[in-house]
């Protein structure tokens, strides 16, 4: 599955063969990955199908999400045979901004709760306004 040829019919330079660049990746691949698209779209409906509910649900629906970008972005974008300092580039800063929002959904929980427990009417205050 992982034997790539290095030759592009396309991309030759020179009759010495010096110049030859590209990559020709096997169709068996795509196809592979094509299919394992194809289940995990299938997971992901059958997640609302089996009726989950609450967190379960959202983080079944994301994590097929997830897999489905990633095998994309490594098959298809062909992010799996680039170097790896580019592929840091690229999918460092969007995991940063994820961590991000992941502490900032985390950090308004946090002040939710305090000010529904510090700022909330006691029984007595409501108790005393209705009068």
């Amino acid at each position: 599955m992982t034997a790539l040829t290095h030759a592009s019919p396309t991309s030759t330079r020179g009759a010495s063969g010096a110049g030859v660049h590209g990559q020709q990746h096997p169709i068996g691949l795509y196809l592979l990955v094509w299919g394992l698209l194809f289940i995990l779209s299938a997971c992901s409906y059958l997640v609302d199908y089996f009726d989950f509910h609450g967190e379960l649900r959202w983080g079944l629906i994301i994590l097929f999400m997830l897999l489905k970008a990633g095998l994309i972005v490594a098959v298809f974008m062909h992010m799996a045979w680039e170097r790896l300092a580019l592929v840091a580039a690229i999918l460092v800063p969007p995991l940063a901004v994820l961590v991000f929002v992941a502490t900032m959904a985390l950090e308004g929980d946090y002040t939710r709760f305090t000010r529904s427990a510090f700022f909330a009417p006691t029984a007595v205050e409501s108790h005393a306004v209705e009068h």
